[in-house]
């Protein structure tokens, strides 16, 4: 018997009870998995997909959770997108590094991006995508990952955010600290 505390999100038709997860002594947040859950990706995705500002070039997240909605939300504005990667790969050839500062993590993350993806941000307008943000940490790190890369930021999209995120952020609903 599972006796996993677990909080209902609905998104359109479509409900999920996720597992509540605590990063902190005292503090519980709803743990949202995008992967391998393509129901609900989809529900979040059309719920997403028309606040997306006209002018977008090009979508850009970090791996891994977000993915699966980025991936939704491009293939729906039939734009490409750019994951940024949290490890170095053997093929990577002068990457953009950067630091993340994010309370939610609870450890410090670097992301990478591949140069090769430099010309696809390069005077772009580029929509952030981001499964949850908390303490916006992430979303601040991709943002200034863009810049480095010479683009534009015009939207900072995310499924879900908790308190008080990014300012300027769009997303499909809220999640309580519990």
């Amino acid at each position: 018997m599972n006796n996993m505390e677990t909080y209902p999100i609905q998104v359109g038709s479509v409900t999920r009870r996720v597992p509540l997860h605590e990063p902190f002594p005292g503090v519980r947040i709803p743990l949202v998995d995008f992967l391998g859950d393509v129901e609900f990706v989809k529900a979040v995705a059309k719920e997403l997909s028309p606040k997306v500002p006209a002018g977008v070039d090009v979508f850009v997240t970090a791996e891994t959770s977000s993915i699966p909605l980025t991936h939704e939300l491009a293939s729906a504005h039939e734009l490409n997108y750019i994951v940024a990667r949290k490890r170095r790969r053997p093929y990577m050839e002068n990457p953009i590094i950067q630091e993340v500062e994010s309370l939610t993590l609870g450890a410090v993350e670097v992301l990478w991006l591949d140069h090769r993806y430099v010309e696809r941000i390069l005077n772009k307008n580029v929509a952030l995508v981001m499964d949850v943000v908390a303490s916006g940490g992430t979303m601040r790190a991709l943002e200034r990952m863009v810049q480095r890369a010479g683009g534009k930021v015009v939207a900072r999209l995310a499924g879900f955010h908790q308190g008080n995120s990014s300012e300027g952020l769009i997303s499909v609903g809220e999640l309580p600290q519990l």
